[in-house]
């Protein structure tokens, strides 16, 4: 086809007749960004037009027609009637189209989610918004701006078991740092609301020692939940960063979270009362911090910590001797914290009802069961992956330009010959 595209009229004529072959959807691609200020300028128009379309067929002209209708200034009351236009296009779409134009695809999807938190209802942006997300993803080792997003959103509406599904995906492909640190902080949280607080840590550990010029409150906040959920799972924090860390985050995070530190260096102390009370004098600043759960749990948590403590010097121990030792109120209570942490697998150990007697056991996991060697190997298998995958990026790395010619400039601000030479041999 030939039209001009002067006019309304022969755009959605261009939409409809350029979306067959792979050929003419790149042809409408580039008639399509010529035509931009056409289509900024009759956004209302084109409103209308778009019922004349099929997301599904025409999918490059849908997006670019309707991430134009979108970026006006809208009223409450018309986002209703945006989000779910938005929805069924993102549900409709082909893949191959929108990849073509990512930029607009991102765009109308942060609006979508924008408009779903203006009216109040992020349980409505979760599962379009993980389509979306999908749909845009070159592969599910690629990190996309739609990651964060889609994570907040499932915080919001507390779809924490939606959340967990993409977090499982090992990322390597990763474009704006920013994203990775978010996507990192919220899929923390996620953890952290499913109680999954080996995951928590590994994801806000990645926050913490992300590379980083200059402090960010992103990495902050990540760090004082790292503090709480070390201590929860851990029953330990320890204040040295790893190596691999920013100078600017060992340096800065800690001033930052002082009152958190000292948390950790009550927690180390094991004096219940003395946790409680510093919990107490600084109740405000974790409940500014929206941490004030977290700090909670932590408190609970050192119970279970000097329960187990007792686990390693006792065979037996009752009920009563183990609440006055860990101050907890009543053998009642007592009962209640060993109960709780036999059947989360913190502790192997029986009660008799008879005597209020508490035995405390080993582990019985024999590692030889076949549900036990499956994990494993499967354990392995990833292992076994990712090592093939760091092996590749290294070779990768190795031949890149830009990395070759920094190392090469770090390389001439040393003058070897200002160094003694290495001796071959060693007298003794």
């Amino acid at each position: 086809m030939n039209l001009n595209m002067n006019s309304v009229e022969s755009l959605v004529a261009q939409i409809q007749g350029l979306s067959g072959s792979a050929e003419d959807i790149t042809h409408l691609h580039g008639l399509l960004k010529q035509s931009e200020e056409l289509i900024q300028s009759e956004s209302a128009r084109l409103m209308g037009c778009l019922a004349e379309l099929d997301p599904s067929k025409h999918s490059l002209g849908y997006l670019y027609i309707l991430e134009a209708c979108t970026s006006t200034v809208i009223s409450k009351e018309q986002a209703n009637e945006m989000v779910i236009s938005i929805a069924r296009f993102i549900n409709d779409c082909a893949a191959e189209q929108i990849h073509l134009a990512p930029e607009k695809f991102i765009s109308i999807c942060k609006k979508f989610k924008d408009q779903v938190m203006l009216l109040e209802a992020p349980m409505r942006g979760v599962v379009p918004m993980l389509t979306a997300v999908r749909k845009l993803q070159p592969s599910s080792e690629h990190l996309t701006p739609l990651h964060p997003d889609f994570l907040l959103l499932c915080l919001l509406a507390k779809c924490y078991k939606t959340g967990l599904r993409i977090l499982e995906d090992d990322i390597f492909e990763v474009d704006q740092p920013r994203d990775f640190f978010l996507y990192c902080y919220y899929g923390g949280m996620i953890c952290v609301g499913q109680k999954h607080f080996r995951k928590a840590l590994e994801l806000l550990h990645n926050v913490v020692t992300a590379p980083m010029s200059t402090v960010n409150a992103i990495a902050v906040e990540a760090y004082k939940k790292y503090v709480l959920v070390s201590l929860i799972h851990l029953g330990q924090f320890s204040t040295s960063f790893p190596k691999y860390t920013s100078s600017v985050a060992q340096r800065n995070l800690k001033t930052f979270s002082q009152p958190y530190i000292e948390l950790a260096n009550c927690y180390g102390d094991g004096k219940i009362s003395e946790l409680e009370t510093f919990v107490q004098a600084n109740r405000e600043t974790f409940e500014s911090d929206h941490n004030l759960g977290l700090v909670k749990q932590v408190v609970s948590s050192m119970y279970k910590q000097n329960i187990q403590r007792l686990t390693q010097t006792y065979l037996t121990l009752s009920l009563q001797d183990i609440a006055n030792t860990v101050q907890l109120n009543s053998s009642k209570e007592a009962e209640m914290h060993v109960l709780q942490m036999i059947q989360d697998g913190e502790i192997y150990a029986t009660i008799n009802q008879k005597d209020g007697m508490v035995r405390f056991l080993e582990e019985p996991e024999q590692y030889k069961t076949c549900e036990m060697i499956e994990r494993i190997d499967l354990s392995n298998q990833r292992i076994m992956t990712l090592s093939k995958k760091l092996t590749a990026m290294d070779e990768q790395l190795s031949c890149d330009p830009q990395y070759l010619g920094k190392a090469g400039r770090e390389r001439q601000r040393f003058d070897f010959d200002d160094f003694d030479t290495v001796p071959q041999k060693f007298n003794i």
